[in-house]
């Protein structure tokens, strides 16, 4: 009784699962189905045939081809198989999937004689999990959307560094753009909006906007809000923009404003080629962009800050002019480092001293920040007081390193002093720690002069024998040169390659002295990228009868 009873109830129950029996007779094309298996195959009980080729018709041509291979060939008796496939409706679209579990019965030549099994209805099952693998690949472009454009813009300093790392390849494949642009608003009175990185057929009239014009950018960044437009939507509400856009193949744009502090700073521009809407979880990994961008630009405008006063405050450590003593020709020159990042504490000096002697000093505090730029000014200040005074270059040595020790800092410093009589041509020289002088004879061949060194300024001493004094004559025509590491060595180079450039770059270098002090930087600068620094004094005794410049 009971039997029967879960025979005659099954078959409903199956159904309301999803599920469903059926039987196929292949000898004769018959099949029966319960009303679970029906219902899947979208057949109605008082109009099916009975026949398995009307079930044929429910399923893709391909699938059923994958099924019959599946269960023909097999060795005698009963084998089961397990397999998804698609349905067809009965207009023909295949919109559902179906999952079937069958037994083949065989006979004794391994021919296969009946199908039994069921149905079970997977499309909701199988669309979540494509959902939920969208989902996930939507996850993974996110992330690499968000690594991307964090990776590229955390070594932006400037605006064209912000550009540049926008419209690199990498982030214009992983946000799917085909064009970038950056705009910003000026920071005078003009509200003008300077816009680069637009295509030059495209947008070369919109390069210089004002933010009040009726124009998406503009309008981006008056009312702080995002544009996301169609094509069809940028012609039918900006008709200004009809001859640029028409011979393109932009499909929509979308334009991000850049807030900082709650100002509107300028926006971001991405044009796309193909893509025909967003949807909200492009929009809000869009904005995150803009966020993104208009934090490295306000951190570029900061620094920008920071580095136009550090540079002013290291001009201003520097001598505001360099004496003119007679019989003695002097040039001067200071090169800040490549990274804009290094503010160093390079510096060069020239004191008139009693008797017509001349002092020339070139220096190097160390570090790249403007704590060095301070230290150097004050340091400088004390060597020029000192060297004043009429001391000689040891003692003037001394005491700066005894100054610079007594400051609030743990800075070291290098230095090179000189005290040169133009007249006889004699010249004491002291050296802390500094790169040694080269000179360029009248006969343009070029030495180095071997200077005793001493310890860095800053290390504690007790007397002047720290700073021993080397005695050298200078000739007529003879030339001095006076400089920092930052002119002679980098990664790529020992102080020795250096130097070897250097002297290279005097001796094949013009006459004048303010030319070869141009000649013999450009000279490094073009060889090498210039990883620090740089402050060069050249002084030279002119020939009998020439004169001081």
């Amino acid at each position: 009784m009971l039997e029967a009873d879960l025979r005659a109830e099954l078959p409903e129950v199956m159904a309301l699962d999803g599920m469903g029996g059926f039987l196929c007779d292949l000898p004769s094309g018959r099949a029966f189905l319960d009303p679970g298996a029906l219902r899947i195959l979208n057949l109605e009980p008082s109009t099916f045939d009975g026949r398995i080729a009307t079930l044929s018709e429910r399923v893709l041509p391909g699938e059923i081809r994958r099924i019959r291979q599946l269960i023909a060939g097999q060795a005698p008796g009963r084998s089961d198989h397990g397999f998804h496939f698609q349905l067809l409706s009965a207009t023909g679209k295949a919109d559902r999937w179906a999952y079937a579990q069958v037994h083949v019965l065989r006979d004794g030549s391994g021919a296969a004689r009946r199908l039994v099994g069921f149905l079970r209805d997977v499309t909701a099952e199988l669309q979540g999990a494509t959902d939920r693998a969208s989902l996930a690949t939507g996850r993974r472009h996110q992330s690499d959307v968000v690594y991307v454009t964090t990776t590229a813009l955390a070594h932006a300093l400037t605006f064209e560094d912000v550009l540049t790392a926008l419209t690199s390849e990498e982030i214009l494949s992983v946000v799917g753009a085909s064009g970038v642009a950056l705009s910003m608003v000026r920071e005078d009175e003009s509200r003008l909006l300077a816009t680069k990185g637009l295509p030059g057929e495209l947008f070369d009239d919109f390069a210089l906007l004002h933010v009040q014009d009726a124009l998406p950018i503009p309008e981006a960044v008056r009312s702080q809000r995002p544009l996301f437009l169609l094509r069809s939507e940028l012609l039918a509400d900006y008709p200004a923009l009809r001859p640029y856009i028409d011979p393109t193949d932009v499909t929509s744009v979308a334009i991000m404003p850049l807030v900082a502090q709650g100002r509107s700073t300028g926006a971001l521009t991405l044009v796309y080629q193909g893509r025909t809407g967003f949807t909200p979880e492009e929009r809000n990994l869009l904005l995150a962009l803009g966020a993104a961008v208009a934090q490295s630009l306000e951190r570029a405008r900061l620094y920008d800050e920071e580095h136009a006063v550090a540079i002013g405050l290291q001009q201003a450590m520097l001598p505001a002019r360099i004496p003119e003593v007679a019989g003695v020709t002097t040039v001067v020159r200071y090169r800040p480092a490549s990274d804009r990042r290094k503010i160093g504490g390079d510096w060069y000096d020239v004191v008139a001293l009693p008797n017509g002697h001349i002092g020339l000093v070139v220096g190097d505090v160390e570090g790249h920040d403007i704590d060095a730029s301070a230290v150097m000014g004050q340091l400088r200040t004390a060597l020029r007081a000192f060297a004043s005074e009429g001391h000689s270059p040891s003692t003037v040595m001394a005491r700066a390193s005894a100054f610079l020790g007594d400051l609030d800092t743990e800075r070291l410093a290098t230095c090179i002093c000189v005290t040169l009589d133009p007249d006889s041509g004699n010249a004491l020289i002291v050296r802390a720690g500094h790169p040694e002088p080269l000179v360029r004879h009248a006969d343009r061949s070029v030495s180095r002069i071997a200077v005793q060194g001493g310890v860095p300024l800053g290390v504690p001493h007790d007397d002047d024998t720290t700073c021993p004094m080397t005695r050298y004559r200078m000739k007529r025509g003879d030339t001095l040169l006076l400089c920092t590491d930052g002119l002679l060595e980098n990664r790529d180079s020992d102080l020795d390659t250096g130097e070897r450039q250097v002297g290279e770059l005097l001796r094949n270098g013009p006459g004048d002295l303010g030319e070869l002090a141009e000649h013999i930087i450009e000279g490094v600068a073009g060889r090498r990228m210039q990883e620090d620094d740089v402050a060069l004094l050249l002084a030279a005794l002119p020939e009998r009868g020439a004169g001081a410049a």
